[in-house]
Order: C-alpha cells, then sequence, then structure tokens
C-alpha cells in the first residue's frame, strides 16, 4: 500500500511547466554530487546571469515546489538548485547558499533575491552561509 501526503501546493501553468521540470531534474543530478562541485557547477552555469529580483525567483520556487513533491517538501538543496537554475533559464541568478545554524544543529539550502530569503519560513540571518554562489554585478 502506498501512501500519499497531501498538502496545498501552487498549480503551474502548463507554458511553465516543461522548463521547470528540466530545472528539477538537473538539479536532482547535481544535488547529488559533493559540495565542492556543486559550487563549481552553479558557478559555470550562472555566468552572464543578472541578478534575479525577488518576484522572478518567488515564482520560480512555486513552479517548482508545485510540479516535484521533493522540492516541496524536506528536499531543500534539490529545491534551491532547481530554483537558481530555472531562474537561470529566464537569464537571472538569485543568491544560492548552502547553511548551518548551531542550536539546534541544522542544515539548510535556499535562495536570496533583492537579500531577503525567498519564501522561506525562518528569517533573515537564522541560518549561517557556509557555500555561497551569488550572481556577478
Amino acid at each position: 500500500m502506498t501512501f500519499v501526503a497531501a498538502y496545498d501546493r501552487p498549480g503551474v501553468p502548463w507554458r511553465s511547466r516543461p522548463a521547470a521540470w528540466l530545472a528539477i531534474g538537473a538539479a536532482r543530478i547535481i544535488a547529488s554530487r559533493s559540495p565542492r562541485q556543486i559550487r563549481r557547477i552553479l558557478e559555470v552555469v550562472r555566468r552572464g546571469a543578472r541578478p534575479a529580483r525577488y518576484a522572478h525567483a518567488a515564482r520560480a520556487r512555486k513552479a517548482v515546489t508545485g510540479l516535484s513533491a521533493r522540492c516541496a517538501g524536506e528536499g531543500c538543496l534539490q529545491r534551491a538548485i532547481a530554483v537558481a537554475l530555472l531562474c537561470r533559464l529566464r537569464g537571472m541568478w538569485p543568491t544560492w547558499h548552502v547553511g548551518v545554524r548551531i542550536e539546534p544543529f541544522g542544515a539548510h539550502a535556499w535562495v536570496e533575491a533583492d537579500g531577503v530569503p525567498v519564501d522561506e519560513q525562518q528569517p533573515a540571518g537564522y541560518y549561517m552561509p557556509l557555500i555561497t554562489v551569488a550572481a556577478r554585478p
């Protein structure tokens, strides 16, 4: 028997789905790499992109979480990579982070745009960034 958790995920327009699926699939592959390799890949991918605005990054996050249960749930690394890749497909790059909190210990990956975490439950500064890949001016 298979159990499925029901939760509210945003709808994604049909025209936005192919790019989002591509980003989600690529993110799954990239997320399986070592932190050093992930950073290198994302640094190459971000080249030539302009900084993402909050609204664009939030739309990308909604598309990613609307199509992938893993990204909508506990898959923060894949979600953050997918959001960054989807933004890049549109010519933009958010600031991508992986970081930790100390008490209690926890690791998390997220994206920021306009200096604000995009649709995160925790406020800015809750996690200390360890790896950051930001857009180049």
